[in-house]
C-alpha cells in the first residue's frame, strides 16, 4: 500500500517518534523504551514511516538507526503555509482594529 506524508503523521505514535529522531538517531529497542508499547508495534510505525520517506535506515553493526528525513516535512510546510499566511493575515487585520478602539471612560 502506497502512504503519504499525511497518513505518516496523522498517528500520534508517529508524529512522536519524529520528535524524538529529529534530535538523534535511535534504534527501535531504545525508540520502544520511549513507549508503552510493544517493539514490534514501533518497528511497524518505523516501517510506515520509512515508506513514507520521513525516516531513513542506517545499519550500524547489528543495529539499525533511525534518522529523521527533514526534507520530507517540507511537503507538510508547503501545504500548511497558505494556511499560516491565511491566519496572520486576519490576526493583523484583528490587531489594526483593536488599536483604533478608544477605551471607554468611566
Amino acid at each position: 500500500m502506497r502512504r503519504d506524508v499525511f497518513q505518516a503523521i496523522a498517528d500520534p505514535t508517529r508524529r512522536a517518534i519524529i520528535v524524538l529522531i529529529a534530535t538523534q538517531a535511535m534504534t527501535p529497542n531504545a525508540l520502544a523504551e520511549c513507549f508503552d508499547t510493544s517493539r514490534q508495534a514501533i518497528s511497524k510505525h518505523l516501517r510506515i514511516l520509512t515508506e513514507c520517506q520521513l525516516v531513513k535506515q542506517e545499519q550500524t553493526g547489528r543495529e539499525i538507526y533511525y534518522h529523521f528525513n527533514p526534507k520530507k516535512m517540507k511537503e507538510v510546510a508547503d501545504f500548511i503555509e497558505p494556511f499560516r499566511q491565511m491566519w496572520d493575515t486576519r490576526f493583523n487585520q484583528l490587531d489594526n482594529l483593536l488599536s483604533t478602539i478608544k477605551p471607554i471612560k468611566k
